[in-house]
């Protein structure tokens, strides 16, 4: 127990250090912690470090999962759907097809089932590692909304494909009418699973006196109440959590008080960076027990298979972009699309950033060792050493280039939407409107009466800040700060209101309403907590 804790300690000073390293160099975290874990598995007497792949799919998977569904647009996501699912489902499966034709073609003695469960692993791109490359680049947001929508439902599509394929090969038969029915009843029914959770924390959140804490606390469990549901009835976890967080997230601002997404938000992000940090770490460590583990095949071989198949993934990823984009143009004349006119740049961009991460890990380390008749489970240290490979060249080449890829294509963005810093002060100045006029309309008297209430018309008419020491300093006593705290406890009120409104709009990004909201919460935590 004391050294399973000394590691996980070490490996999260690890993760602590490598990361501000890889910011100081400009190198995403996820590629500088996947060649950082590489380096450190190469030093002499390094003892290996096998990864339990319960511990990714249970302790990892649903908060990391339920995290990137909170803070992923719906209006992006629902813009979007029909990209959004046709590669989430469509390329997923387009993808394990051709992997699993390719390889039981190319390596000797391995089977379409066998290909069919490589195909499973290795088709869903990681989240965390497109975003985090394109973070700092300039890129439009419709890119940036298709990759997170799409690396949302992927996981979920291809961990079901791998579950058939688990099946098949370990049974021996495989039908293709009961595999395609299963697959809709397991996704149809995760969906509802999460939805029916969701509805059930959303009512614990809405109407229960539920302090801060416990409201937090109850946020972390949520996802793991989704995905054990789900899987006890052998529905999609993944689906369940993913469904489950989008509803709740959209409903955000009427179960949780301000006070609970401060405090949650930056619990939230610190366990996230940790969870994530490790399991990049970790992909690294794993180089020296994959390489031993290949027994009768020879490391030439190996990679010569694992090039090909990772050449395959980009091309078909590629190919399926820009046929994507043909088809929107075709079916744009007879049905309403987003964009029906995409382009090939943007294409070029969404195909390249195909990195694969976590869940193709853990997927591959869950292979069991043995088959039900107590053989040895056929080729599984040759698909966990493909796996592999295939995370390193795409996390890393991929990773790498896409900056330049991003500004070869010179793609730019369509929507003509006006900056970010242009939509807040928008966002900002319809904010402070309301508010004046609620102002001047419902306390006209108490602001020349009141000289605290007169001052808050002057910040919000200056926009500027009026701080606790210069509140304390002011000559008044309390039955005017009494007044003040109920007048901008009303105040704010109305413009959560006039926000809420906004969210509904189309013109303004989530993540702008977000800021905004922000902005709100630490003025009504202020005033729950004032300094006289």
């Amino acid at each position: 127990m004391h050294q399973t804790v000394l590691l996980c300690v070490s490996l999260l000073l690890a993760v602590s250090l490598f990361v501000v390293v890889g910011q100081r160099l400009r190198v995403p975290s996820p590629i500088f912690l996947v060649i950082s874990g590489l380096v450190i598995s190469l030093i002499p007497g390094m003892p290996q470090i096998a990864v339990d792949p319960d511990l990714i799919f249970l302790i990892f998977l649903p908060p990391l999962l339920y995290e990137a569904a909170w803070f992923t647009s719906w209006k992006e996501f629902w813009r979007w759907r029909r990209i959004i699912i046709t590669f989430a489902f469509g390329l997923v499966i387009v993808t394990a097809l051709a992997v699993a034709y390719v390889s039981s073609a190319l390596i000797p003695g391995f089977t379409l089932a066998l290909g069919f469960l490589l195909g499973g692993i290795i088709s869903p791109p990681d989240a965390v590692a497109a975003t985090s490359v394109l973070r700092g680049i300039n890129v439009p947001k419709r890119l940036i909304s298709i990759l997170e929508g799409e690396s949302l439902i992927n996981d979920a599509s291809s961990l079901i494909i791998f579950r058939f394929a688990m099946s098949a090969v370990l049974s021996g038969t495989f039908v293709w009418q009961q595999a395609a029915t299963d697959f809709v009843l397991v996704t149809l029914m995760g969906i509802a699973v999460g939805l029916l959770v969701g509805c059930v924390f959303y009512a614990i959140h809405r109407w229960l006196p539920i302090t801060t804490r416990v409201s937090i606390l109850l946020t972390f469990i949520t996802p793991y109440i989704m995905y054990l549901t789900a899987e006890e009835f052998h529905y999609s976890g993944v689906m369940a959590v993913v469904t489950g967080g989008l509803f709740l997230s959209n409903r955000s601002h009427k179960m949780l008080n301000h006070s609970a997404r401060i405090q949650g938000t930056g619990m939230w992000s610190t366990v996230v960076f940790a969870l994530n940090g490790l399991v990049f770490i970790l992909i690294g460590l794993e180089l020296p027990l994959i390489v031993t583990g290949l027994g009768n095949y020879s490391r030439t071989e190996a990679v010569v298979y694992s090039l090909v198949i990772t050449s395959l993934l980009i091309l078909v990823r590629l190919g399926s972009a820009l046929g994507s984009a043909v088809f929107t143009q075709m079916v744009g004349r007879f049905i309403p699309v987003a964009d029906r006119n995409p382009g090939w740049r943007g294409p070029v961009i969404v195909g390249w950033a195909g990195m694969r991460g976590v869940v193709s890990l853990a997927a591959a380390l869950s292979i069991p060792l043995t088959l039900p008749s107590g053989a040895p489970f056929p080729h599984r240290n040759l698909i966990l050493f493909i796996t592999f490979v295939v995370i390193l060249i795409t996390l890393i080449f991929q990773g790498m280039t896409l900056p330049l890829v991003i500004r070869w294509v010179k793609f730019r963005d369509p929507d003509n939407r006006p900056p970010e810093e242009e939509q807040e002060s928008t966002v900002r100045l319809k904010l402070l409107a309301v508010a004046l006029r609620k102002l001047n309309d419902t306390y006209g008297r108490e602001v020349l009466t009141n000289e605290l209430v007169a001052n808050l018309k002057q910040r919000l008419e200056n926009d500027t800040r009026l701080t606790r020491q210069h509140l304390s300093s002011l000559d008044c006593d309390t039955g005017d700060f009494d007044e003040y705290n109920r007048i901008l406890s009303d105040i704010i009120t109305t413009k959560r209101n006039e926000l809420i409104r906004l969210r509904t709009r189309n013109e303004f990004d989530d993540e702008v309403i977000r800021k905004e909201e922000a902005h709100i919460d630490l003025e009504e935590e202020k005033l729950d907590h004032p300094i006289h």
